[in-house]
């Protein structure tokens, strides 16, 4: 389950504060992206419903009680949940044909590396498909998680195979920043227009 900061009328899951710790990948980041260094993404962390006032809070867009957990691969970048700014590029909503529509390729590529992250803490740590706890408590043992998956990463530890999972088709927020937008359109002119 993904969430990208959409208004749903299911309200938001409660999210556990952008992890402390990046998850640490020895691949390359990037692909076509100057001076890239990381990707931010949503997953959403499956909980029982937790009992009182405030259980609606923890229900996500898909109806399913959650923690929605963002988490980064060593720093910032992309996503069409957050508003373009110059540190942080987004997708063309509506891309032209030609230099738009690479640039929102390389971009999917790009952020395919967090989706593989969330995909390989949840094979590694089964119990992330679904925690039977309260929130405090899972918020916990996610971080916990994420933790152990930085140690097995830099001791190279065999990583569990995963298969990407097809984006939601939502419609995207648009709060882009015009210096966000001018960032966009420079890195298009400089990489992308052949």
């Amino acid at each position: 389950m993904r969430d990208h900061g959409y208004k749903s009328e299911g309200g938001f899951g409660k999210s556990v504060a952008a992890m402390s710790c990046p998850f640490v990948r020895e691949q390359p980041i990037a692909e076509g992206f100057p001076n890239v260094i990381g990707a931010i993404d949503c997953t959403h962390i499956a909980i029982k419903a937790p009992p009182g006032p405030n259980e609606g809070d923890f229900v996500n867009r898909k109806g399913v009680h959650s923690i929605n957990v963002q988490g980064p691969t060593m720093g910032f970048s992309l996503e069409t949940g957050y508003a373009c700014r110059q540190y942080f590029m987004t997708p063309f909503p509506d891309p032209n044909p030609g230099p738009q529509t690479r640039y929102n390729a390389a971009l999917a590529r790009t952020r395919a590396c967090i989706e593989m992250t969330f995909g390989q803490l949840k094979g590694r740590f089964q119990c992330l498909k679904g925690l039977r706890v309260a929130p405090d408590r899972a918020c916990d043992i996610i971080v916990a998680c994420a933790v152990l998956h930085n140690i097995a990463t830099i001791r190279k530890e065999r990583t569990p195979v995963v298969e990407v999972q097809p984006v939601d088709d939502l419609q995207p927020v648009h709060l882009d920043q015009p210096s966000g937008r001018a960032a966009r359109d420079r890195i298009v002119q400089h990489n992308f227009v052949y």
